[in-house]
Parts: C-alpha cells; sequence; structure tokens
C-alpha cells in the first residue's frame, strides 16, 4: 500500500512543496496559541484554572447540563 501512495505521490509535480507547508501552518499555529496564552489576563486564567475545582451548581448553570436520575 505504501510503495502505491509513494509511486503516485512521486508522479505529481512540485509534490515536494506540501510538506514544507504543512510544516509552516502546523509551527506558526503553535506559536500563535503560545503567543495568545503568554497575553492572557492573569486573573481569567485563575478564573480557568478553578473551573474543575468549582462545585458551587449555581455559578455553573450552563456547564452543567446533565440531569440527574
Amino acid at each position: 500500500m505504501l510503495k502505491y501512495i509513494k509511486n503516485y505521490a512521486s508522479s505529481i509535480k512540485d509534490i515536494d512543496i506540501y510538506p514544507i507547508f504543512s510544516l509552516t501552518i502546523f509551527v506558526l499555529f503553535f506559536i500563535a496559541v503560545i503567543y495568545f496564552v503568554k497575553k492572557m489576563d492573569k486573573t481569567s486564567v485563575e478564573e480557568i484554572k478553578q473551573l474543575p475545582l468549582d462545585l458551587d451548581i449555581d455559578s455553573s448553570a450552563s456547564v452543567n447540563t446533565v440531569k440527574q436520575a
């Protein structure tokens, strides 16, 4: 199967640009995510960090959508 794919891919003109393009998009995406995380407000980070530990049902009504039997 891989031999067929390699043979088919080698017949495509300028196929060598796709891995470079994919790697560029991958790296730029993670640079953007790191930049966004670094620029976040520290108070919102603390609030988000406490969300899994928050047991108050009234403050997170939209999150608690599971009906209890």
